[in-house]
């Protein structure tokens, strides 16, 4: 019987959590750290393994790790979106290519689209002042953008997802 990729992901989950043989609730951080790595984000299932395994309550686990703005709960889209609101991009207007950005999208800030394509993250800053306001798609700039170039953009990279199926 083949293996499933949620079979398989169980897997890699208990194989990371067996890799901390001590159940001491300070290697919490470097296990959710290891998981997110390997999953791309923390899921529910490691949650509630990471419970049993360091024997504390699945609350306190989400609780530390809502605290960390480095831990995810839910996968990246295909393309991942920084929206940088550093000082010169709130400046110069990030919060309007935000909200044009969810618009467009039709989600918010630290979720991802339905299809799994897009996700959205604000950054406090990306560091390319210059180009504000500034937004970032796997590692690609896209400087000076507004709400109304927001929409381009967008339609530039659902064009490259269909380009690549064809």
């Amino acid at each position: 019987m083949p293996r499933t990729n949620l079979t398989m992901m169980k897997e890699k989950i208990l194989s990371i959590i067996q890799s901390y043989p001590e159940a001491r609730q300070d290697v919490l951080i470097p296990v959710l750290q290891e998981l997110q790595e390997a999953q791309g984000y923390i899921s529910e299932e490691a949650v509630v393994e990471v419970g049993r395994h360091l024997h504390m309550p699945s609350s306190k686990i989400f609780g530390v790790a809502t605290f960390y703005n480095q831990f995810r709960f839910e996968p990246r889209g295909k393309f991942h979106i920084q929206v940088c609101r550093g000082t010169a991009c709130h400046v110069l207007g990030s919060k309007t290519v935000l909200e044009e950005l969810e618009k467009h999208l039709k989600t918010k800030a630290g979720q991802t689209t339905n299809d799994g394509l897009f996700s959205i993250e604000v950054v406090a800053c990306i560091g390319a002042c210059g180009l504000a306001p500034v937004i970032c798609v796997n590692g690609e700039f896209h400087a000076r953008v507004t709400g109304e170039t927001i929409g381009q953009i967008i339609e530039n990279y659902r064009n490259q997802k269909e380009e690549k199926c064809a």
